[in-house]
């Protein structure tokens, strides 16, 4: 990766940006074990560089217990918070309690200003 503002894999990670005293990752649809890694790649990158990383997950329509797992070990690593999150990645938190570790909030501007 050449730079925090790269364009990855088409349909799984968007551009990235610097919002407040954070940054800024929005995810789209399914993230699983055979998509992921853009998405590791781009957050790696972001809590390289960022104390505050927030993962806009508004469009992430899937994701499974690879996808937890990456969250769970960037939450430990940075300060991630999770934006937006659908009812799948809801359901998917409070079924596995990572409801009760990671920082969820209902928006990005709620994610940057806590």
């Amino acid at each position: 990766m050449t730079g925090a503002g790269d364009t990855y894999q088409e349909g799984v990670v968007g551009n990235g940006y610097s919002a407040g005293s954070g940054w800024v990752v929005a995810a789209r649809g399914e993230l699983d074990q055979d998509t992921l890694g853009p998405l590791e790649e781009a957050l790696a990158s972001a809590a390289d560089r960022h104390r505050l990383v927030v993962l806009d997950a508004s469009s992430i329509t899937f994701g499974d217990s690879s996808f937890l797992n990456l969250l769970l070990r960037l939450h430990h690593a940075t300060g991630l918070r999770i934006a937006a999150p659908g009812e799948q990645l809801r359901r998917l938190f409070a079924l596995t309690g990572a409801d009760t570790v990671l920082s969820v909030h209902p928006s990005v501007e709620e994610a940057l200003g806590a």
